[in-house]
């Protein structure tokens, strides 16, 4: 079974920065990207951030210039870093990875139960 347990969100005012973390366990395949969403109140859920195992990102265009997303594939993590934060930025962030097996046979896609950011003052 595999697990994602995210880390790293809270209460922050307008202008701070969060480091979300998100650490992946269990029986897994080769990882081939993982990914940040976020959901808002009211909002559907959005990608925030993504990573491949090739490095090649992307980002939401309401977060280029201020989020960063970074990977250490040894310890299977992937982070988050944002800053200056913004009261829209505020919502659950979920972390997404996708997975292959049997020389890419098998695709799996894993979410975390998400990490709470709130923006305000």
């Amino acid at each position: 079974q595999v697990q994602l347990v995210e880390s790293g969100g809270g209460l922050v005012q307008p202008g701070g920065s969060l480091k979300l973390s998100c650490a992946v366990s269990g029986s897994v395949g080769s990882i081939y990207a993982m990914k940040w969403y976020r959901q808002g109140p009211g909002s559907e859920r959005e990608l925030v951030a993504g990573i491949t195992v090739d490095n090649i990102i992307n980002y939401a265009d309401s977060v280029k210039g201020r989020f960063t997303i970074s990977q250490d594939n040894a310890k299977n993590t992937v982070y988050l870093q944002m800053n200056p934060l913004k009261p829209e930025d505020t919502a659950v962030y979920y972390c997404n990875v996708r997975e292959e097996r049997v020389g890419g046979l098998y695709q799996y896609e894993h979410w975390g139960r998400g990490t709470q950011v709130t923006v305000s003052s």
